[in-house]
């Protein structure tokens, strides 16, 4: 799977894949439709972050390439690929417990901030594609 050559895509499962881990230069895509919200991406090596409908969405340091990004009534998946491990913030409900899943394992609950933002750590370095999934 690896980098997203155009920044933004639309998969044919309904899912999107954004990023590209792998950029020396700082780039960003506008007015990305899919679905009925618009989708903005900026990324490159330090950074991947995403919008939809001029929310936030997803954020990564250092950056990431993510596919297969789905968010659901109950979470967020995606397949993530980076160079380093990464910290990476997902926007979710205010004040909400999820469990936090890694390549299919229970990585414990978390609660989402006031702001409904999630936090967390993803080993990637030399790992290649890491599974996550955040579900209620």
């Amino acid at each position: 799977m690896a980098v997203v050559e155009q920044l933004i895509c639309a998969e044919s499962d309904g899912t999107i894949s954004f990023g590209n881990h792998k950029l020396t230069a700082k780039a960003k895509k506008e007015d990305f439709e899919h679905e009925g919200d618009l989708y903005k991406v900026k990324t490159f090596q330090t950074m991947t972050k995403l919008e939809k409908n001029g929310m936030f969405v997803y954020e990564s340091v250092p950056g990431t390439s993510v596919n297969h990004f789905e968010e659901t009534e109950n979470g967020v998946c995606f397949i993530v690929e980076g160079a380093e491990d990464a910290q990476i913030t997902v926007g979710l409900e205010d004040e909400t417990e999820y469990t936090v899943f890694v390549e299919d394992k229970n990585a414990g609950q978390m609660k989402t901030n006031l702001g409904g933002k999630l936090n967390l750590s993803v080993e990637l370095s030399g790992a290649g594609e890491v599974k996550v999934r955040i579900e209620k």
